[in-house]
């Protein structure tokens, strides 16, 4: 029986492909018959991310490039024109943090080094502008393209410490909404554009944050748990089916939005 959200055939891009969200997510669209382009500057990771899903009867392909490099973006365009003669589906899941740019319990703002400040600014915001105005340029020749940005749950609700992976991700959403209007308005309605914004997931980036060596939860991590009503981190999978929804035509009226995947994370107050 074919899939409820037939994919079977579309071609899909993510940057940050090689990462725990990322591969995540192009192993889930992989396997609804999606050919899956993984973005990596390390393309051997890329292609271990690539290995990983051939060995399950999918497609992929790997690609080299820097987010913050229009000309390796440029190529990277071109490589899918030739092969596969459009793209379907953008998912910018490159993004990060720096410890220069998060404010520890002893420090003060003005202990922010502001060349980290630049560089999260750089990896959140321009490393999804780039892609976004790369690759939308097929969307709006096609008439027909989907665009999912990262967003986070300290967009909208800024949290301590991690100053400039906040405003960085908040300014993600407003650049959604933009791109949504920029680009349905001047090329039609098959262009979708949104967001999806997970609450706290482990990752190697954040693990010291939350969790001690021996696998509990830091003073931080019991805060965040104490603020999910579901009361746990969340899991790459726990993605998938708003995934899946902003890829197919069952969100074909959707664009403009931020979908919050955080256990409740975002609704719960003191």
């Amino acid at each position: 029986m074919d899939s409820i959200f037939n994919l079977k055939g579309k071609i899909a891009l993510i940057t940050g492909g090689a990462g725990v969200l990322g591969s995540n997510f192009a192993n889930v669209l992989a396997k609804q018959g999606v050919i899956t382009g993984i973005v990596s500057q390390s393309i051997e990771k890329a292609n271990k991310t690539v290995e990983a899903i051939e060995n399950n009867g999918g497609q992929a392909f790997a690609i080299q490039a820097n987010v913050l490099n229009k000309e390796e973006l440029e190529k990277a365009k071109d490589l899918i024109v030739e092969k596969y003669g459009r793209l379907d589906i953008l998912i910018n899941a490159a993004g990060g943090n720096m410890p220069g740019a998060t404010i520890s319990p002893d420090q003060a703002i003005y202990d922010m080094q502001v060349d980290d400040l630049q560089k999260v600014v750089d990896l959140n915001i321009i490393g999804t502008m780039l892609p976004s105005q790369v690759f939308s340029e097929l969307f709006a020749k096609q008439k027909q393209g989907i665009i999912i940005n990262i967003s986070s749950a300290s967009a909208q609700r800024p949290l301590t410490r991690v100053v400039g992976y906040s405003a960085s991700k908040a300014a993600i959403d407003n650049f959604t909404q933009w791109m949504s209007v920029e680009l349905a308005s001047k090329y039609g309605e098959g262009i979708r554009v949104n967001a999806i914004s997970p609450g706290f997931f482990i990752g190697e980036q954040n693990r010291a944050l939350l969790l001690t060596p021996e696998g509990k939860l830091t003073p931080r991590g019991e805060k965040i748990i104490d603020h999910t009503p579901m009361g746990r981190f969340g899991k790459p999978e726990d993605i998938d089916g708003a995934l899946l929804f902003l890829c197919s035509d069952m969100s074909k009226f959707v664009t403009g939005t931020i979908i919050k995947v955080d256990g409740g994370f975002s609704a719960s107050s003191i």
